[in-house]
């Protein structure tokens, strides 16, 4: 079995899923329902497939002295309401936001879990001044080099020099770090399944390889940094 992954986001995956020129497309949010309509009206029923979960952490410069945030501080921070670190507990030094680019399923679940707090009637959004980044490495790397920023991805990619800021749902609550063990409680506020979709139901390789991702393959999940479902 030969297999060849290409990068760009959920929506990069769904839209070449819908075009007929994947096998499986890997995202990180649902499919929308026009995405849906879309791939049927091209002869394709998209099948999802839960693989593995994840937790988006949220993270800064190994020297930034804050050490966690509640939702509500990092949807100010998004949105400008809050500018400066030293509102938050920190130094007297500007907030720069980063985030990933529109296309990125991680960027829509950011958008409609943290920003807009799962509110489906808000129309929040990035502020304008937000630093888009077109991949986890670009946003990680920044972060080492901007003691200023402030960045979310998935667990799994998060490295050790970037510091991982724990998170509370408000501020009564416990501030809680990402990881396997606080994911599979339901103790930590920010995490989300991740998807493969396929072109029907898997026959062939497809059927072979998505069995094999869904149980040997789980210790890769683990070994990768993210949450495995067993």
């Amino acid at each position: 079995m030969r297999i060849s992954v290409t990068g760009g986001g959920s929506g990069t995956g769904i839209a070449a899923l819908i075009n007929g020129t994947v096998n499986i497309a890997n995202a990180s949010r649902s499919m929308k329902a026009e995405e849906i309509e879309a791939a049927e009206d091209n002869g394709i029923t998209p099948v999802e497939h839960v693989v593995a979960r994840d937790a988006i952490a949220v993270i800064v410069h190994p020297s930034n002295p804050v050490d966690g945030l509640t939702l509500q501080q990092i949807s100010d921070i998004y949105t400008l309401k809050i500018t400066n670190w030293s509102e938050v507990g920190g130094e007297d030094r500007p907030i720069v936001p980063l985030s990933r680019q529109s296309n990125s399923g991680t960027y829509v679940y950011f958008l409609e879990n943290v920003i807009r707090m799962g509110d489906k009637e808000s129309d929040l959004l990035f502020a304008p001044d937000t630093l888009l980044m077109p991949s986890s490495e670009g946003i990680g790397a920044e972060i080492r080099q901007n003691p200023n920023a402030i960045g979310y991805d998935g667990l799994g990619y998060v490295s050790e020099d970037q510091k991982v800021i724990a998170i509370a749902v408000d501020s009564a609550s416990p501030y809680v770090l990402p990881s396997i063990e606080t994911v599979n409680a339901g103790t930590y506020p920010i995490s989300r399944p991740l998807f493969m979709y396929t072109a029907g139901e898997p026959t062939g390789d497809i059927k072979v390889y998505l069995d094999w991702i869904l149980n040997e393959g789980q210790v890769e999940v683990s070994r990768l940094g993210f949450v495995p479902l067993q």
